[in-house]
C-alpha cells in the first residue's frame, strides 16, 4: 500500500501519521509496514536535542496504526467519520534498542483475536532486523 491508500485506511494526518508504507497485509492475520524515521520529526526537537531518540509511546502508536490498517482491511472497509479505533490497553511492552534518525522502523503486527469490537494484537518494531520494541495491544472499535 502506498501513502494514498494508507491515508484512506487511517484517520491520522501529519504530524501524527506514523506509517509510510505497507509492505504486506494478510487480512485476518498480519501486517508488515514501516516508518522512515528522519531528523525532521517534530518530536526530536525536545526528545532529546543532544541525543535524538524516538519516544517509546510513539513506537507503540505506530504499531497501533498498523493494527488499525490491518483491522479495517480484515473487515473489508475503510474508516468513516462515525467510527474510530481507540487504544484500550498495552501489555508486556518492552523496549530493546533506541530508534534514531535515519532508522527504518519495521512494524509487524498479528491479530491474536477479535470479539465484539475488541481486537487483540501482538506487535514488534524492528530496525535492521533487531528488535526495538514489542507489546501486546488491545484496541476497541467504537461508533462516534
Amino acid at each position: 500500500m502506498d501513502i494514498h491508500e494508507i491515508l484512506d485506511h487511517l484517520p491520522h494526518r501529519y504530524p501524527f501519521l506514523l506509517i509510510d508504507r505497507v509492505v504486506e497485509v494478510v487480512p485476518g492475520k498480519s501486517i508488515h509496514a514501516y516508518k522512515n524515521v528522519t531528523i525532521n520529526e517534530p518530536f526530536f526537537v525536545g526528545h532529546f536535542p543532544h541525543h535524538p531518540v524516538m519516544p517509546g509511546v510513539l513506537i507503540m502508536e505506530a504499531l497501533a496504526q498498523a493494527a488499525g490498517i490491518l483491522s479495517f482491511k480484515t473487515e473489508g472497509k475503510k474508516p468513516t467519520e462515525s467510527d474510530v479505533f481507540y487504544f484500550a490497553g498495552i501489555d508486556e511492552a518492552r523496549f530493546k534498542r533506541p530508534v534514531m534518525p535515519g532508522d527504518q522502523l519495521h512494524l509487524h503486527v498479528e491479530i491474536e483475536r477479535q470479539m465484539r469490537g475488541i481486537w487483540k494484537f501482538k506487535g514488534e518494531a524492528r530496525v535492521d532486523g533487531q528488535l526495538a520494541a514489542e507489546a501486546r495491544l488491545m484496541c476497541a472499535k467504537r461508533d462516534l
